[in-house]
């Protein structure tokens, strides 16, 4: 569609540059083809008409000249003011197109800032959420390790914030990490979808030992960028 489409616009081209082309040679020539003609109008017996058509061309002719130079001068001079208008239009345009796409950078790159960033000296306050997690974990009640499991992604979410990943949710977030920022993607993804699986299916199975090693892979995670 789009080829047919360019096609007729190439032909429509072609066209408009022919006629501008014929117009040029016309005026180029035109004493070569006023001659050929007069030559004709004899031959056909139709030198009077044609004596009369030049007579009445040679009058108004240098008017019709007139006006013509008029009206391209008038087309000059308010070409200007309007190539102008045009001109601004396009800056305006195109200031407007860079602010749009400086916005949508914001909202949509992958990383505002480098994300694999590590703290060596670990962070106290995950730490201390982070022995929270595991005294849930090493508890005899599956509530508690549910509960770990949750504590544990919610720790994942701000450690991705705090790495410079956007997005509304872990999911979104993990989406955007490449896999050579984070080698722990893998684990970060499967214990994420173990813990949507607890908060939105009552009845998910959970034992001990599935608990810890779901927590297992948060903690290859943290450790991997010495937040606990």
């Amino acid at each position: 569609m789009a080829d047919k489409k360019d096609k007729k616009e190439a032909e429509v081209v072609g066209i408009e540059i022919g006629g501008l082309i014929a117009i040029v040679v016309i005026i180029a020539a035109w004493s070569s083809i006023l001659a050929y003609l007069q030559v004709i109008a004899n031959a056909l017996g139709l030198s009077t008409f044609f004596n009369e058509v030049v007579a009445l061309f040679n009058i108004w002719g240098p008017q019709a000249g007139d006006l013509f130079r008029g009206f391209l001068n008038f087309i000059i001079v308010l070409s200007i003011p309007v190539s102008l208008f045009f001109l601004i239009g396009i800056i305006y345009s195109v200031e407007q197109l860079k602010h749009i796409r400086k916005k949508e950078d914001e909202r949509y790159d992958v990383k505002v800032e480098p994300a694999y960033e590590t703290n060596a000296k670990g962070s106290a306050i995950l730490a201390d959420r982070w022995e929270k997690v595991l005294t849930y974990v090493s508890s005899e009640n599956p509530s508690d390790w549910r509960q770990a499991i949750l504590d544990a992604d919610i720790m994942l979410e701000d450690v991705l914030t705090t790495l410079g990943y956007q997005g509304e949710g872990i999911g979104e977030k993990l989406k955007r990490v490449e896999k050579g920022d984070m080698k722990t993607l893998n684990s970060a993804w499967e214990a994420h979808k173990v813990r949507n699986q607890i908060a939105h299916e009552g009845g998910f199975p959970l034992s001990k030992f599935e608990a810890q090693r779901v927590i297992h892979m948060y903690r290859e995670v943290f450790e991997e960028f010495f937040y606990i």
